[in-house]
């Protein structure tokens, strides 16, 4: 069984699991299909907005889509978070990727 259908194998008993969510979206990213990414990780963070090594990879994915604003704006909310959270490892790459992008 691929890696894909593995994780939506284990999403149907644990449909809110944000680890397996976040897994799968990076899967998704690896074949190329950001639209599926994306998705996963909206409905993440929209569950879960304390998850915050997603708003990173969902800045990039944004990024790629040219969705510059958008990035921007999760970049910042993901900052946010990681500081309320004490997460400073996550803070400082979602800080580098929004400098990167807007400066």
């Amino acid at each position: 069984m691929d890696r894909i259908a593995q994780l939506k194998q284990f999403l149907e008993s644990s449909p809110n699991d944000s680890f397996l969510k976040h897994a799968l979206a990076l899967e998704y990213i690896k074949l190329g299909d950001d639209i599926s990414a994306r998705k996963l990780f909206e409905e993440l963070l929209a569950y879960e907005p304390g998850y915050t090594g997603s708003y990173y990879h969902l800045g990039k994915l944004l990024e790629r889509a040219g969705d510059n604003d958008a990035a921007v704006k999760t970049y910042e909310k993901g900052m946010e978070m990681a500081k309320a959270a004490n997460e400073r490892h996550t803070y400082n790459e979602l800080q580098a990727a929004y400098e990167d992008l807007v400066y």
